[in-house]
């Protein structure tokens, strides 16, 4: 299935998910959290009910929330929110009530705004609740820190960390929830795709032979940006519109192709040993933001397998949404349009209706639901489930392929791993009355990469 070409925007969208329709009919959520303990509890509370407190209000956290919420096994209730900006904790609360009624329980007073907010709403929680970290990627470090350090369990948004230092500090996070049996749950919610998971089980069990070529697409119209009003603040008017800044939320590739590249990650059951591609402006570009127009990597694994992941951003082309797989014995499709369970295995490599061989049952719960709903069983039922190394590593191969364009450089796994690099070292120290980690110059323009010069990693 393709995409229909989408409007082009003067400021990105997070693409047409059934988290961003939820946020665009009004179903929002909250959270809240609490001075923790080392361990939690089986479950939240003597009633069983499970606390739920939302770091960040947008599209995104709004749609967990209601995931959350709609979750069986057990009841859970949203109890504070927190978000740096009051507009949108007022609209996701307004929208989660109007929903779930007095199960999103946020009033005013556990209703937080501002930079130290996400502590706030954490420290409504009791051992055994769930924070759910879902602002932008600069931040998601220091909330499921904190999270942690306060003894609840936690469910992370996609991005994770927009540079390796930030990855490495999920990376601890996750080791330090491992020691206090705490939960983690992560938003590359494709993993639990019962379609995918019943594909990857035939490519485990050898029906498409060796896999030789991975092929991953998200081809639209484009997220280029017009000079930005910096008013009232330079720092607040990017964190508004972050996915045309690399410090805020890992930049536009990265935010739409995580889901992809943690595909390939998965089809291989390892990580890319190294990353080259190339990528840039089209000439007519007039973009202020940082992005690129074009990404096109090439990872290989360590048997030498390729994967190749393209993403292109320039209205009034050939659009594409999908992930394909070849083996030595035959293809299949492993995605399809808005991150679809269009899963399907051919008889050999033409990638035709005509020459399905074989489909899955159909997917009865989707995947966001699906990820809350293991989360919760494994906190009330006292299960292992710890999704922050998988998750850490998948972000790390988006980002060591992002650094391949940008760099013009072939970017090993090793190299990844061993930087420390950050796009903003003192996030954790940004108020309403610091500086922008980037300025644009005299012609409303922000730093963008120039291959050969630029270093990420």
């Amino acid at each position: 299935m393709k995409n229909t070409e989408p409007t082009p925007v003067s400021v990105p969208h997070e693409g047409t998910t059934r988290r961003d329709f939820l946020a665009r009919t009004g179903q929002v959520a909250a959270v809240s959290a609490l001075a923790g303990v080392s361990l939690p509890l089986v479950h939240a509370a003597e009633d069983n009910t499970i606390r739920l407190a939302l770091i960040g209000c947008g599209g995104r956290g709004t749609g967990a929330a209601a995931n959350a919420l709609e979750a069986p096994g057990g009841p859970t209730k949203l109890v504070a929110m927190a978000d740096l900006f009051e507009d949108r904790v007022s609209r996701s609360y307004q929208s989660l009530r109007e929903k779930y009624g007095e199960r999103a329980d946020a009033p005013a007073d556990r209703r937080f705004v501002g930079f130290e907010s996400y502590r706030k709403a954490i420290d409504c929680l009791r051992p055994g609740d769930v924070a759910l970290c879902t602002t932008h990627a600069a931040f998601r470090p220091r909330h499921v820190e904190y999270a942690i350090e306060k003894g609840v369990h936690v469910f992370m948004e996609k991005t994770f960390a927009p540079d390796p230092g930030g990855i490495k500090r999920i990376l601890r996070a996750g080791e330090a929830a491992e020691k206090k049996g705490l939960k983690i749950g992560a938003g590359v919610m494709c993993r639990h795709s019962t379609a995918r998971q019943a594909l990857i089980q035939q490519i485990r069990d050898g029906a498409m032979g060796d896999i030789q070529l991975i092929r991953a697409y998200r081809m639209d119209s484009g997220y280029r940006m017009g000079r930005l009003n910096p008013q009232p603040s330079e720092l607040l008017a990017q964190i508004r519109i972050p996915y045309q800044f690399f410090w805020t939320s890992s930049g536009i590739f990265i935010e739409l192709m995580i889901h992809q590249i943690d595909e390939c990650c998965w089809i291989k059951d390892g990580w890319p040993v190294s990353a080259h591609g190339v990528g840039g402006r089209g000439p007519d570009s007039t973009d202020c933001a940082q992005n690129f127009d074009t990404y096109s990597i090439e990872y290989t694994f360590a048997d030498g397998t390729k994967a190749l992941v393209t993403g292109r951003y320039i209205p009034k082309c050939h659009n594409d949404f999908a992930t394909f797989v070849h083996g030595t014995k035959c293809a299949a499709q492993f995605s399809g349009d808005i991150h679809a369970p269009t899963v399907q295995r051919y008889k050999d490599q033409r990638i035709e209706r005509a020459n399905i061989a074989w489909r899955p049952e159909r997917e009865t719960v989707d995947p966001w639901q699906a990820e809350w709903n293991v989360l919760l069983d494994a906190i009330r039922n006292n299960k292992p489930h710890n999704e922050a190394k998988r998750a850490a590593y998948s972000n790390l191969a988006a980002i060591m392929g992002r650094a391949a364009v940008h760099s013009g450089q072939i970017i090993t796994w090793e190299e990844a791993l061993a930087s420390d690099f950050m796009f903003c070292p003192d996030v954790d120290r940004l108020n309403e009355s610091s500086p922008a980690p980037v300025t644009a110059d005299a012609n409303g323009r922000y730093p963008a990469p120039v291959p050969g010069v630029w270093r990420e990693i």
